[in-house]
């Protein structure tokens, strides 16, 4: 069972750092997945705030809005990628036999 896993080798949008920068220190798998839930809802947060800003007719560049809603949706479909193919892994497992 993964227990500990390096942060530095997985990000939400799979911000992979070079080797050359890999950190010694581990960090437990549970924490590392609400570390990157925390981040896939910050970027939901900023894109919702920005979308509300252009709407109220704040000075918000449309571009910058529009960065921060793809950035947003990739990060979410990224996690439901991942999601997917961690239950598709269990199902995999439980149908092994022993």
């Amino acid at each position: 069972m993964i227990d500990k896993i390096s942060p530095s080798l997985m990000s939400p949008v799979g911000k992979m750092e070079s080797l050359s920068k890999v950190q010694t220190n581990n960090v437990s798998f549970s924490e590392l997945l609400k570390q990157s839930l925390n981040e896939v809802n910050k970027a939901q947060g900023a894109s919702d705030s920005m979308t509300e800003a252009l709407a109220s007719g704040r000075k918000v560049e449309l571009h910058d809005v529009m960065i921060a809603a793809e950035k947003a949706s990739v990060m979410m479909l990224t996690t439901i990628e991942i999601r997917n193919k961690a239950v598709e892994a269990y199902q995999e497992i439980s149908r092994m036999q022993m």
